[in-house]
């Protein structure tokens, strides 16, 4: 079954769209084809993956409004190797033409219900806000993984989430399930670092990933050249992090797969 992750935090500036890039092409190195898909008007996403958001023939918001298939959206990326389901700020003028449809929060599963065969992982990311954009991606979503940067307000930003993926489970998505909470910009020299990662730990236990991302120059400078870390600099603390992460998921992926007989 394709795995679909909603990467999410009602905060923004915790590493949403780093991870999405960088775990997706992560996970391509590991042989999987995965879909990114940009659920963010800024279109970081798409931008950081190489794309020029200004001149897409078709985006999301073509798709979510049922104007072509998502299949006709979908771009090639390279170096990368993960295919991309772009965004710019038209993704903005989505809520508010869909805001009278029937089944609006059920756009996006529908119109990645045609991909889904062809990939083995769908990473979603989504803006930095609790609207019908990140509704759509929770509605879609059988996983949320959710970066958090440790500091003094992170344990704060998470209940409130928590409290949001709750609801949405109760309403619209009875599967969805958190598949983790991921450390990111981690600096062990820093001591309130350590202490917020202690309290995570003791708050949410088993969801709270191993592995952590850390603070890298490398992560930083990646995205102006519209490439992974994996592409820019393969041995970077940033790079192996998330091939690391990428382990992590497919090994938590295998053990929560059914039994065949």
């Amino acid at each position: 079954m394709t795995q679909i992750f909603a990467v999410t935090n009602q905060k923004g500036g915790v590493g949403k769209t780093t991870t999405c890039i960088n775990l997706a092409a992560s996970l391509v190195a590991t042989k999987r084809k995965v879909l990114l898909v940009d659920m963010d008007p800024q279109g970081h996403a798409t931008l950081g993956s190489g794309v020029d958001k200004k001149s897409l023939q078709h985006s999301l918001y073509d798709v979510l409004l049922a104007e072509v298939a998502a299949s006709a959206a979908v771009l090639k990326t390279d170096p990368a190797g993960y295919d991309l389901l772009p965004a710019n700020v038209d993704l903005a003028g989505a809520e508010i033409a869909l805001i009278d449809q029937p089944q609006r929060e059920r756009r996006l599963s529908q119109a990645l219900a045609s991909l889904e065969a062809q990939y083995d992982f769908i990473l979603i990311d989504c803006p930095p806000s609790l609207n019908l954009l990140t509704l759509n991606a929770l509605t879609a979503a059988r996983g949320v993984l959710v970066p958090v940067q440790c500091e003094f307000y992170a344990l704060e930003g998470l209940a409130s989430l928590m409290e949001t993926l709750e609801r949405v489970a109760l309403s619209v998505n009875p599967g969805l399930q958190i598949t983790g909470i991921l450390r990111t910009m981690y600096d062990p020299r820093n001591s309130l670092t350590k202490d917020v990662s202690a309290q995570l730990i003791a708050h949410f236990d088993q969801r709270v990933l191993g592995t952590v991302i850390p603070r890298n120059i490398r992560l930083a400078e990646a995205p102006s050249y519209g490439v992974p870390v994996l592409s820019y600099d393969p041995k970077s603390k940033g790079s192996l992090a998330y091939l690391a992460l990428a382990g992590e998921l497919l090994r938590k992926s295998a053990a929560a797969a059914p039994a065949v007989n």
